[in-house]
């Protein structure tokens, strides 16, 4: 039986590049330095509210997913405004709307995993072992596996029935103080914590206080307030502990100053005009400190599109992110690599806050590498693997290769990233630039990897040739070379351009020779210069004043007939 034929794969629409959005808001932390009466203070109160917030939240939940007219939010305000004040209920009642919705679209992404995952292994159990289906699906290896996913079906089918239960009641599983710190403490001797150490972490998680801002009020907040001129903190206090207040009209005045050097005078033009900011009153039990965080919406920025960037004519930074490192390249606006390609260590081990300063680090060498070079931004990659995620285990590969995939995928920080890279950038008034990510390694590594090696001194990985393309195609040109460039001369080491550039305009009177460098030259004819040929990687001279049009031979009629002039 003669062997199917393959289908060949068709590739995937690529989506245009954009530019990263500015970010929305701006967050800061100072630490207070709290009395030991001050911390049974704020304790209290947010006990206190914190009952009453994850009371109102058990009402929320009740209610359903209706219109936000129905939810009775009026009605649930005004129960809460009798145990504390107003303004502590439209925050309570907000922060409970906000959980409720947010726990709805976990439902509904999750609804949606559930669903792809078991359209995938429904149509891989439909084909027959070790074979391919009609349609090209292929079907398990054995009858072992065939038996194990089978197993799997079911559990996947159970638990869609009881995400579709609660999204059709409107009722989602929300845990106050998180789900995993929940689940640990049935597993106290394996995280090797006491039972006072999670309940310490348990009841610093479910306090509240939060105050949101108001502009025209005191300072741009008047739950909690920030002294602009001697950075006290004054707290009003809720109705039943208004016994406790140091400071008129109910409220307490904390021992302790803050100053919040971070972006200090954005908060300040933001406290001294009275504009909205919101503060949150955190514990660590773990280091055993207090902070208060100040946030706010910031201003809508309009920032270049790539179009723009590319008629400025200034540089672009590719990079390609990995698990280990950072791979750049600087471009010019044509498209050409310049210099030698640029490898910044990234070392993801150890705590959340370890790991974030340690990603800090390396997008500030990236920052620094753009000021140094004079590009205008950052070309990156669109990266979230939502549909490889969504899809499961299915489509990410089987035995050892698909687990190490499924482990790089899980270990490169790509939203931390975009996130981080999206505001250290705009504070350096640089722009970043999202790209599609479909063929960018691929492509790189195929087409540009030894093209790099032969003009860098250093090693040059497909992770560099990945960065090359993302650039590329941040500017708007292909990543693919041309076919049929001819490779450079043994003594004049010069490439033909790559079709990356657009030739430049010709004199009026003159024209192209019939034929390209690699032609066999006949008539005795030497060819002088290139004309407008590019080279891939131009010299120091062409960056910074362009590329130079070289006057090519007479090719006018008499010099057609052979005729010496």
């Amino acid at each position: 039986m003669a062997r199917e034929r393959t289908r060949k794969r068709e590739l995937r629409v690529l989506a245009d590049p954009f530019t990263v959005a500015a970010p929305s808001g701006a967050r800061i932390r100072d630490r207070l330095r709290l009395e030991p009466a001050d911390e049974k203070v704020l304790r209290l109160v947010g006990e206190h509210l914190g009952h009453h917030q994850r009371a109102d939240l058990a009402d929320r939940v009740r209610v359903g997913n209706v219109k936000a007219k129905d939810t009775k939010r009026a009605e649930r305000k005004k129960k809460l405004t009798a145990v504390s004040s107003s303004r502590w209920a439209g925050a309570m009642t907000r922060a409970s709307e906000d959980q409720y919705q947010l726990s709805m679209r976990v439902l509904y992404d999750e609804r949606a995993s559930l669903r792809r995952a078991i359209r995938v292994m429904s149509g891989r159990l439909a084909a027959p072992c070790g074979k391919r289906s009609k349609s090209g699906t292929r079907g398990y290896t054995d009858q072992n596996e065939r038996f194990q996913k089978q197993r799997r079906l079911h559990r996947l089918k159970s638990r869609l029935a009881a995400v579709e239960e609660r999204i059709a009641s409107g009722r989602p599983s929300i845990v106050v103080g998180g789900r995993r710190l929940a689940e640990l403490r049935h597993h106290l001797a394996d995280a090797q914590l006491t039972e006072v150490e999670w309940h310490d972490r348990w009841e610093a998680k479910r306090l509240f206080l939060t105050a949101d801002g108001e502009s025209g009020a005191p300072h741009g907040n008047y739950t909690i307030t920030v002294d602009p001129v001697d950075g006290t903190v004054t707290v009003v206090l809720p109705e039943p502990l208004r016994h406790l207040a140091n400071s008129p009209r109910g409220r307490y005045r904390l021992s302790c100053t803050v100053r919040f050097s971070h972006r200090r005078e954005e908060w300040l033009d933001r406290v001294t005009s009275h504009r909205a900011v919101r503060y949150d009153i955190s514990v660590d039990p773990i280091r055993d400190r207090w902070y208060l965080d100040a946030s706010w919406a910031a201003d809508v920025a309009a920032l270049p599109t790539p179009d723009e960037i590319k008629a400025s004519c200034e540089r672009l930074l590719g990079v390609d992110l990995n698990t280990d490192h950072l791979a750049a390249y600087v471009l010019d606006v044509h498209g050409n690599p310049i210099g030698e390609p640029i490898t910044i260590p990234l070392d993801l081990t150890g705590p959340a806050a370890t790991r974030d300063g340690q990603l800090r680090a390396a997008i500030s060498d990236l920052i620094a590498l753009v000021k140094e070079h004079g590009c205008a931004g950052i070309a990156i990659e669109n990266l979230g693997f939502a549909e490889a995620r969504a899809a499961g285990r299915e489509t990410m590969g089987r035995g050892k290769r698909g687990k190490r995939f499924r482990r790089i995928v899980a270990g490169i920080p790509s939203a931390r990233f975009r996130e981080r890279l999206r505001g250290m950038a705009y504070h350096q008034d640089l722009v970043v630039i999202a790209v599609d990510p479909a063929y960018t390694s691929r492509w790189g590594g195929q087409h540009w990897r030894k093209p790099l090696q032969d003009q860098a001194k250093t090693t040059v990985t497909r992770h560099h040739g990945a960065a090359v393309a993302i650039a590329r195609r941040a500017l708007g040109h292909g990543i693919r070379r041309r076919p049929g460039v001819t490779a450079h001369h043994q003594r004049m080491v010069v490439r033909r351009a790559t079709g990356q550039a657009v030739s430049l305009p010709r004199a009026r009177g003159t024209a192209s020779p019939p034929r390209t460098a690699g032609a066999p030259n006949q008539g005795g004819k030497t060819r002088l210069c290139r004309g407008d040929q590019l080279a891939l990687f131009p010299g120091l001279e062409d960056r910074s004043r362009g590329h130079r049009t070289t006057a090519g031979p007479d090719y006018s009629a008499s010099a057609g007939t052979g005729r010496k002039r």
